[in-house]
C-alpha cells in the first residue's frame, strides 16, 4: 500500500508558502525530517512529502501561527511526538522511523511472493 505523495513545488503553491518558511518550520521541528522524501525524477532529484500528513500539518501551522509562536507550536508538536511509540527499521542504507499510530499494516515477504501480515505479532494491533 503506497502512500500518496505531494511534491514540494505543489505544496508551496497550494498553500502559498515560501521555500524559506517551509525550511524554517523544518528547523523548528514543526515538520519532521523523515517527511522530506528525496526521489529521482526525469528532471533530477525532487522532494516529496506524504500528502495527507504534510497538508494537515501545514493547515494546522497556518491556522495557529498568528496565535502561537513557532517555538510554542514546535514544543506542542514535539511533546505529542514524544508520546508516540516508534518502529525503527535499520538497513545498510540507514534507518527509518515510523510512528506506530501511523502504521496500517506490516507485511513480510520472504521472497516466495506471498507476503504475510505480521502486524498483530509486531505491533499488537
Amino acid at each position: 500500500m503506497e502512500q500518496e505523495l505531494i511534491s514540494k513545488k505543489e505544496l508551496l503553491e497550494k498553500y502559498a508558502i515560501s521555500y524559506g518558511a517551509l525550511y524554517r518550520w523544518k528547523r523548528k521541528g514543526l515538520i519532521p525530517e523523515d517527511w522530506f522524501i528525496k526521489k529521482a525524477t526525469v528532471t533530477g532529484q525532487e522532494t516529496f512529502f506524504p500528502a495527507k500528513l504534510i497538508c494537515e500539518r501545514v493547515e494546522l501551522i497556518q491556522s495557529q501561527k498568528d496565535e502561537f509562536s513557532l517555538d510554542d507550536l514546535s514544543k506542542q508538536f514535539n511533546e505529542e511526538a514524544d508520546e508516540k511509540s516508534v518502529l525503527i527499521i535499520k538497513t545498510v542504507f540507514g534507518e527509518k522511523k515510523f510512528y506506530l499510530s501511523d502504521i496500517q499494516a506490516v507485511l513480510l515477504d520472504k521472497g516466495d511472493g506471498e507476503p504475510r501480515d505480521i502486524t498483530q505479532e509486531l505491533l499488537g494491533k
